[in-house]
C-alpha cells in the first residue's frame, strides 16, 4: 500500500511539474508575442518619422529652388540656398548716379552709371577726335541729384574723365558731383542750351578727396528727414504747396527745396523756420508737374519706367490736337500720365501721322453713290483705309484713301459711282 501511495504521489508530482513547464512555455510564448507587437509598433513609428523628415527635406529643397529661381540678381547677387532673399536696400547715392559707395580718386564705372542714373547720356562722340582748329574742350557736364546738371570749366593742367567725383564751385562753398559728359558732345549740349552764357560758367576745383566724400554722404542721409520735416512745417503754416524733393549741397552749407504749387505761395516764414531748424542756407525752387514726375519716377501704363525719369529732359507741349490727328478718343484717364498732363509719348508718332496725312483726302466727308449715300465712320491712317456704310445699312465697307479721294473729286463734279462695293479694299487678317 505504501508503495502504491508513493507511486501515486510521484505521478502527481510529475504531472504538476509537467503542468508547470507547460504554463511557463505558454508565458514565454505570450512574452514573445508582446515583444513582437512592440517591435512592429516601433518599426511603424520609425518609418513614419523617416517619411516625415523626407517630406520636410523635400519641401525645404522645393522652397530653396523657388527662391533661387525667383530672386532677381540685381537685388541679391548671390542667393543662399534654403534662406530667404536679402531685403533690398536702396543706396543713398543712387539718385546721384552711383550704385555703390564712392571712393576718392576712383572713377565710377560707365556700367554702374548707366544702370542707376536717371537721364543718362551716351557719349557717342567719345572715340572721335575733335578738329585740330578747335582743340581740347575744357568744359564738362557735372551731374548732381536726379536731373540736376550743370556745366563747369576745368582748370589748366587737370585731366578729368567721365565718372570722376569732383568738387565744384557752389553758392556759397563747394558742391560734389559726378562728371557725366566731356569732350565734343559736351560742347554740343552747351550750344543747345538756350540763354547760356559761357562767361558765367563756374569753376571745377579738383577731384573729390576722402573727407569731401565723407561729408557728402553725411548730408545725403539728412535729406529724407529734412523732406518730412519741411512737409510738416508747410502743413502747420497752411501753405498750399507740395514739397517734392530736397537736395543738400556737398559741403552741407546749403539746401535746395523743390516744390509744386498752383498759385503763388508766401513761404518767407517757412524759410525762417527751416533756417532755424537746419542752420544752413535755404533755397526754394518751384517746378512743374512734369518735373515733379521726373524727380519722383514711376511706372507708366506701358509697363516701363517713365520717359521723363530715364532719358527725356526736354518737355514739349502736348495738345488735344495731337490726339485727334492720331484718331485717339479724348479720354483724359487714358491720355493723361502720372503728372496729370497729356502723355509726352503722344508726340512721338505725331510727325509720322502728319506725313501720312499729306496725301489723304478730307476726313469725315460722306460719299455720294448711285446706290445711296455712304456715311463716314472711322479711318486707319497707317493702313490708309476709310470705313463707310450706307445710311440704311450697318455693314462697314473698307475703302482705300486713294479711292476715297477719287470719289470725292467725282462728287465735286456732280458725278457719282455706282456703289462702294466696287472700291472695297481687301484687309488681311492679323496672324
Amino acid at each position: 500500500m505504501q508503495k502504491d501511495n508513493i507511486t501515486n504521489n510521484n505521478k502527481e508530482l510529475q504531472q504538476a511539474k509537467q503542468q508547470t513547464t507547460d504554463s511557463l512555455d505558454m508565458q514565454e510564448d505570450v512574452v514573445k508575442a508582446e515583444e513582437l507587437e512592440e517591435l512592429i509598433k516601433n518599426e511603424k513609428l520609425l518609418k513614419a518619422s523617416k517619411s516625415k523628415k523626407k517630406l520636410e527635406q523635400d519641401s525645404q529643397e522645393m522652397e530653396s529652388m523657388f527662391l533661387a529661381d525667383h530672386t532677381h540678381p540685381y537685388f541679391d547677387e548671390e542667393p543662399q540656398i534654403g534662406l530667404l532673399p536679402k531685403k533690398y536696400q536702396e543706396p543713398i547715392t543712387l539718385s546721384r548716379g552711383c550704385a555703390s559707395m564712392p571712393q576718392s580718386y576712383k572713377v565710377v564705372s560707365r556700367k554702374e552709371r548707366s544702370i542707376c542714373e536717371k537721364l543718362h547720356v551716351s557719349n557717342w562722340l567719345e572715340d572721335i577726335k575733335p578738329p585740330s582748329a578747335q582743340g581740347y574742350f575744357d568744359y564738362v557736364e557735372v551731374r548732381f541729384k536726379n536731373s540736376h546738371k550743370d556745366f563747369y570749366k576745368i582748370p589748366e593742367g587737370l585731366e578729368i574723365e567721365e565718372g570722376d567725383i569732383v568738387a565744384v564751385e557752389g553758392t556759397p562753398g563747394h558742391d560734389i558731383g559726378i562728371v557725366s559728359l566731356t569732350g565734343e558732345l559736351c560742347r554740343i549740349q552747351m550750344n543747345k542750351k538756350k540763354g547760356f552764357n559761357i562767361d558765367n560758367v563756374k569753376k571745377l576745383y579738383r577731384r573729390a578727396k576722402a573727407t569731401d566724400i565723407e561729408k557728402w554722404l553725411e548730408v545725403m542721409e539728412k535729406e529724407d528727414a529734412a523732406l518730412f520735416t519741411t512737409r510738416k512745417m508747410a502743413l502747420r503754416g497752411n501753405l498750399d504747396m507740395k514739397v517734392n524733393d530736397v537736395e543738400f549741397q556737398g559741403d552741407g552749407t546749403k539746401a535746395i527745396f523743390y516744390y509744386t504749387a498752383n498759385d503763388r505761395v508766401d513761404f518767407r516764414q517757412l524759410i525762417k523756420e527751416l533756417a532755424e531748424a537746419f542752420h544752413i542756407r535755404i533755397e526754394m525752387k518751384q517746378i512743374g508737374a512734369r518735373q515733379e514726375a521726373s524727380r519722383l519716377g514711376g511706372i507708366g501704363t506701358c509697363g516701363r519706367e517713365l520717359c521723363c525719369s530715364t532719358w527725356l529732359n526736354n518737355f514739349s507741349s502736348v495738345g488735344t490736337a495731337v490726339a485727334k490727328v492720331q484718331q485717339l478718343f479724348p479720354n483724359p484717364q487714358k491720355l493723361a500720365g502720372q503728372c496729370g498732363k497729356l502723355k509726352c509719348c503722344l508726340n512721338y508718332e505725331y510727325d509720322v501721322y502728319q506725313d501720312a496725312l499729306k496725301d489723304f483726302p478730307e476726313i469725315g466727308v460722306d460719299l455720294e453713290t448711285v446706290k445711296g449715300r455712304a456715311r463716314y465712320h472711322k479711318v486707319d491712317i497707317l493702313k490708309k483705309i476709310f470705313w463707310y456704310s450706307y445710311i440704311d445699312s450697318s455693314d462697314l465697307i473698307p475703302v482705300r484713301a486713294k479711292d476715297v479721294k477719287k470719289i470725292i473729286s467725282m462728287n465735286k463734279k456732280n458725278k457719282r459711282p455706282e456703289d462702294l462695293e466696287s472700291f472695297k479694299a481687301e484687309i488681311k487678317p492679323i496672324e
